[in-house]
C-alpha cells in the first residue's frame, strides 16, 4: 500500500517535473534558512523582507535539481541532491551554534583541521560516530532505492533536456550580475554572518566557493606601484637587532574585557592585571575582520599588514594564497634587521595550515603543541592551558643572541563554552542580566577562562622582567567570543573591536591609540623608528598624514599593493621575489634520545623534549608507544631487536613529521 502511493507519487512528480521543482525548491531554500536562523519565524521574515533573494536563492537550487532531468533514475538522483542540501544546513547550523561566523566554502578546505579538534568540544568521539552511522544507514538506503527504484523514460530526447540544462546553469551568473547590479544581491559581505542573513545561505555560500583570492584592480600597473612605493618610503631604521628591544606580539584568543558588555556583572574584576597594563602602557581597541571565529584572519592582518576584505568572503588566506606564495611580513622584514624570527603555540601545527603558513611569512622557528610537553588544560580538559608558553617564549629567546621577535598564540580561552556548570566553586561568579540559564553558564565559564588568561599575562610579563633585556609586549584580542552578543550590549556598539594592551621595560611612553589590527605592527615599529617594508611603510606614511583606515584612499591603495605583492608581477620588488619561505625549524630544542633499556617486559627510551605526540619508529616503521613523561617513552620489547634503529618523530596531524631524534642503535 504505502509503497503503492510512493511509487504514484514519484511518477507525478516526474510527469510535472519542473513544476514540482520549482516548489521543492523554495521548500528547500526555506528550510535551509530555518536551519540558519534556528528559528522558523526568521525564515519566514527572510522571505518577507528579502523576497528577491530568497527567489535568487531558490533559482539555484532549482538549477542545480535540473540535473535530474538527465537520468533515468530521476528520484534516486533527486533523494541525493536533497540529502546534499540537507547536509549543507544542518552543517551550518551546527556551526552557527558554536561560532558567529556561519559555513562557508573556505570551510571544506578546514575538514583536516577538524580532525585535529577531535575530542574537544567542536568535535567529539561521539558526534564523529554519529556521523558515520548515519552516513553508512543513508547509503544503504541509496543502494537499496538505486536497486530497487523504478527508471524513468523521458518523452524528450537527451538533447533537449541536456540543452535546457545548459540553459539554466549558463544564464545563472548572468541572473546573479544582473540582480547585483540592480542592487538586489551584493558581491561583497563587510558583515560576513550579515551578509548570509541578508542575501540568504546558498547565495552566501555560492559566493564563498567563487568569489575566492583578489580581483586585480583596475589601476594596476607598474608606473602606480613604483609611484606608491617611493611615495610611502619612510628611510631606513634607526635601529638593528644589536641596539633594538626585543619584540613580542601575543594572540589572546576570544579575549573581551567583559567590563565593556552592559549586561554582566561579576563578583570581582576578572582580568585586573589586564587593566592594570591598560593604565600605565599605550592600549586602545582594535578593529578586527572576524567575530566569534577566523582566528587565523585577524592574525594575517597582524603580521602582513593586509587586509582579508579584498578576499572572498570567509576565505581564509593562509589555506588559499599562502599554500603557493610566499609573503613578506612583519618576521620576514624583522629578519633584515638582523632579528630572530619565532612562533609559540599551544596547539596543532597544521591548523590553519600555520607551519606552511609561518614558513612562507620568512619565520625561523615555530614550537606548536607537538613539540611541547603539555600536561595541564582547561576544566574541559579540550584545550591546552597557557602556562607553557611562557617558558617556551623563553626558550624561542634564548636560541639566538640578538634582539628577537616572538609571536605567541594562547588558546586556553578558545570555545565551544558549556551550557551546564563545570566547575563546582568557580573564582569568579557571574550574573546575565537578561539571558537564560544556559547562556549565564556559559559566560561563567568563559569569564573565569579569561581570568586564568590574566594570571598567565602577568606571569608572561614577570618573566620579562627576570630577564632584564629591552622588551616591547603587545598583546591583543583576535575576535569577541560568541554567546550570542550583540552591538547594543558592548560598550563600542562594534562587535568588531577588541582590546589591545601594551607593555615595556625601556620608557615607551603611554599613547594610546585605536587601530586595525592590519596597522598595529606598523604603528609600534615606527614607534620604535623601524620602517623597511612594504606594508609598514604603506601604514605608516597613512597613519602619518592622518588618512582614516576604513576611507576609500587608505584602501584602494593598500588594494593596489596588496595585490601586487600576492597575485601580480611584484613591481614593488622590480620583478623579483626578495622574501622566500624559510626552512622553518619546529621547536626551540632538539629532541633527543639519550638512552634505550629493557624493563618489564617494554623498552624504555630515555631523552629530551618529549611530549604526547612522539611517535617512535623502529628501521623507518612506526611502532605502537607509550608516552610516560617528556623524558621517557615505553614500546613493546617485541617491537625491537639488537641492532635496529631507533628514532623519536614528532608527530603532527596527516602524519606530518615535525622533528626527528638522532638514531639509536638497540
Amino acid at each position: 500500500m504505502i509503497k503503492n502511493i510512493f511509487t504514484k507519487l514519484a511518477e507525478l512528480c516526474n510527469k510535472y517535473i519542473l513544476i514540482f521543482h520549482a516548489f521543492l525548491s523554495m521548500a528547500t531554500c526555506f528550510v535551509m534558512e530555518w536551519l540558519s536562523r534556528h528559528s522558523f519565524i526568521s525564515a519566514c521574515y527572510f522571505v518577507q523582507d528579502h523576497t528577491g533573494a530568497f527567489l535568487y536563492n531558490s533559482y539555484i537550487i532549482f538549477v542545480i535539481y535540473s540535473l535530474v532531468l538527465l537520468v533515468k533514475r530521476r528520484t534516486f538522483l533527486r533523494m541525493v541532491l536533497m540529502a546534499v542540501f540537507a547536509t549543507f544546513g544542518i552543517a551550518n547550523c551546527i556551526i552557527l551554534l558554536n561560532r558567529v561566523t556561519p559555513f562557508g566554502f573556505t570551510d571544506l578546505n578546514m575538514v583536516t583541521d577538524l580532525l585535529t579538534m577531535r575530542n574537544t568540544s567542536y568535535f567529539t568521539a561521539r558526534q564523529a560516530l554519529i556521523s558515520l552511522i548515519a552516513l553508512a544507514l543513508y547509503t544503504f538506503l541509496m543502494v537499496l532505492l538505486y536497486r530497487k527504484g523504478k527508471k524513468q523514460e523521458p518523452k524528450v530526447r537527451f538533447a533537449g533536456r541536456l540543452s535546457l540544462v545548459a540553459a539554466l546553469f549558463l544564464t545563472a551568473p548572468l541572473i546573479t550580475q544582473g540582480l547585483i547590479s540592480s542592487g538586489v544581491l551584493t558581491s561583497y559581505f563587510g558583515n560576513l554572518a550579515q551578509g548570509y542573513l541578508d542575501y540568504g545561505y546558498v547565495y552566501g555560500f555560492e559566493t564563498s566557493m567563487f568569489s575566492r583570492g583578489m580581483s586585480k584592480p583596475s589601476n594596476y600597473h607598474a608606473n602606480n606601484i613604483r609611484r606608491l612605493i617611493k611615495q610611502t618610503d619612510q628611510g631606513p631604521s634607526g635601529i638593528t637587532s644589536n641596539d633594538g628591544p626585543n619584540i613580542v606580539i601575543v594572540l589572546l584568543e576570544s579575549f573581551f574585557d567583559v567590563s565593556e558588555a552592559n549586561f554582566i556583572k561579576t563578583s570581582e574584576d576578572p582580568i585586573p592585571y589586564f587593566h592594570e597594563l591598560e593604565k600605565n602602557y599605550s592600549t586602545g581597541h582594535l578593529t578586527v575582520p572576524v567575530v566569534g571565529a577566523g582566528t587565523c584572519n585577524t592574525e594575517f592582518e597582524i603580521l602582513t599588514g593586509m587586509s582579508c576584505q579584498f578576499f572572498g568572503p570567509g576565505e581564509y588566506p593562509q589555506k588559499t594564497i599562502l599554500k603557493r606564495t610566499d609573503v613578506e611580513s612583519v618576521a620576514s622584514d624583522l629578519s633584515t634587521l638582523g632579528y630572530g624570527t619565532h612562533v609559540v603555540h599551544n596547539n596543532g601545527g597544521n591548523f590553519y595550515s600555520r607551519a606552511n603558513a609561518f614558513s612562507m611569512m620568512g619565520f625561523d622557528s615555530f614550537s606548536c603543541k607537538e613539540m611541547l610537553d603539555i600536561t595541564e588544560y582547561n576544566p574541559l580538559g579540550s584545550w591546552a592551558a597557557d602556562g607553557i608558553l611562557i617558558g617556551e617564549t623563553a626558550n624561542s629567546l634564548d636560541m639566538t643572541e640578538q634582539s628577537d621577535f616572538v609571536y605567541t598564540i594562547t588558546v586556553e580561552a578558545h570555545g565551544d563554552y558549556p551550557t551546564e556548570p563545570v566547575e563546582e566553586d568557580p573564582a569568579i561568579t557571574v550574573k546575565c542580566k537578561g539571558k537564560d540559564q544556559e547562556l549565564t553558564n556559559m559566560w561563567s565559564y568563559y569569564i573565569n577562562r579569561i581570568h586564568s588568561v590574566d594570571q598567565f599575562i602577568h606571569d608572561y610579563i614577570k618573566m620579562f622582567e627576570e630577564r632584564d633585556e629591552d622588551t616591547l609586549v603587545i598583546m591583543f584580542g583576535d575576535h569577541l567570543p560568541t554567546m550570542g552578543l550583540y552591538e547594543h550590549e558592548v560598550a563600542t556598539r562594534d562587535l568588531y573591536q577588541t582590546k589591545y594592551i601594551t607593555w615595556n621595560n625601556f620608557g615607551m611612553k603611554k599613547e594610546d591609540a585605536d587601530l586595525t589590527s592590519y596597522q598595529l605592527a606598523s604603528y609600534y615599529l615606527n614607534r620604535l623608528d623601524i620602517h623597511d617594508g612594504t606594508m609598514i611603510d604603506y601604514n605608516q606614511d597613512r597613519m602619518a598624514k592622518g588618512v582614516e583606515a576604513s576611507s576609500k584612499r587608505y584602501m584602494r591603495n593598500l588594494k593596489l599593493l596588496q595585490y601586487d605583492l600576492l597575485y601580480g608581477e611584484r613591481y614593488a620588488y622590480n620583478g623579483k621575489d626578495l622574501y622566500h619561505s624559510s626552512d622553518i625549524i619546529m621547536g626551540s630544542l632538539p629532541v633527543a634520545i639519550d638512552a634505550v633499556y629493557s624493563y618489564d617486559d617494554s623498552v624504555r627510551i630515555y631523552g629530551d623534549n618529549f611530549s604526547k605526540w612522539s611517535r617512535v619508529f623502529v628501521n623507518g616503521e612506526r611502532v605502537r608507544s607509550e608516552y610516560k613523561s617528556g623524558q621517557c617513552l615505553a614500546i613493546s620489547e617485541n617491537d625491537v631487536h639488537s641492532g635496529d634503529k631507533i628514532v623519536v618523530n614528532q608527530v603532527g596531524s596527516s602524519n606530518t613529521v615535525f622533528r626527528s631524534s638522532n638514531v639509536w642503535e638497540y
